[in-house]
């Protein structure tokens, strides 16, 4: 399906129930380490790829319902663009932090820089099935305007959170970010979601850096080290960058796990994997089984 591209209005799969549920704003506070969490990368509008990642993961069930007890769940963000299902994952996402919180559990859905373009009316990913699911271009364009139901969710939402020793983010947290910590850059980043040219949604922002993933590891590790001393943690998850491989791919002694192995349909057939960690034990959760993935010290 083509991409078309979009102004702001100045200028298929196993429906999700509920959709009229209000979104859950997030929190970037600090908890204690639950027994297990659960994080998948970037879902890009393939509602069949994340129903199939969320039950590898188990975190629903064969009809779509929370069935992860007590475990927190992370979802990085982007789970919009490119694909048709924008709208049902973040009716999706808001039905399970509801039937999470009374399982005991929780739902940590982060924002990615997609969702920041689809505010900012910058529609260059958007297909043409994806605006016919919102029921036509200006309902998109409502449905993403402060008052709009996706535009709720994207506003109610963190770009940073950490859980236990870990914090995870969509793209990276450099270390001039994270120096102001997580509190700081979120509020930075509501701030700046409705402001063109704005430096916390910026390409140098959380939700667009790729040092972490591209640069060389001669490079990338003390750079690294430096954002986690700022932090407090000891890992960083993030999204954004598609693994070629297909697979998480940790960095700098499992002080990094990179976890977009490219799920949605649209990177050529899809790949399924979750990134889990169980009592201090990372790994890869896929569809040919579990991968023991390294831990910080």
């Amino acid at each position: 399906m083509g991409v078309m591209a979009c102004s702001t209005p100045d200028a298929h799969a196993d429906p999700p129930l509920q959709p009229t549920l209000e979104p859950t704003p997030t929190t970037s506070t600090t908890q204690d380490a639950p027994a297990r969490i659960i994080a998948v990368g970037d879902l890009h509008g393939d509602m069949e790829q994340t129903l199939t990642v969320f039950r590898l993961a188990g975190i629903i069930d064969a009809e779509g319902h929370w069935s992860a007890g007590e475990t927190v769940f992370v979802q990085t963000g982007d789970q919009t663009d490119r694909g048709p299902d924008s709208k049902g994952i973040i009716e999706l996402l808001v039905r399970l932090e509801s039937e999470a919180a009374a399982a005991g559990g929780r739902v940590v859905a982060l924002i990615g820089n997609h969702e920041v373009m689809n505010v900012q009316g910058d529609w260059r990913y958007v297909t043409e099935g994806d605006v016919a699911t919102y029921g036509g271009m200006e309902a998109r364009i409502q449905a993403f305007s402060p008052d709009g139901e996706s535009g709720a969710f994207v506003r109610s939402h963190d770009a940073v959170a950490t859980v236990g020793d870990t914090v995870f983010v969509h793209a990276g947290i450099p270390p001039h970010w994270a120096e102001q910590g997580v509190d700081a850059i979120n509020a930075a980043v509501r701030r700046d979601m409705d402001v063109s040219g704005g430096e916390a949604v910026g390409s140098g922002s959380v939700l667009w850096y790729r040092g972490y993933a591209t640069d060389p590891e001669s490079q990338v590790c003390p750079r690294l080290q430096t954002s986690l001393d700022s932090l407090g943690v000891k890992r960083m998850v993030v999204g954004h960058t598609v693994q070629a491989t297909g697979g998480i791919v940790t960095r700098c002694d499992g002080r990094l796990a990179l976890i977009d192995v490219g799920i949605a349909k649209y990177y050529g057939g899809g790949h399924v994997a979750a990134w889990e960690w169980v009592d201090g034990d990372s790994r890869a959760l896929t569809q040919a089984g579990t991968v023991d993935l390294p831990d910080p010290e």
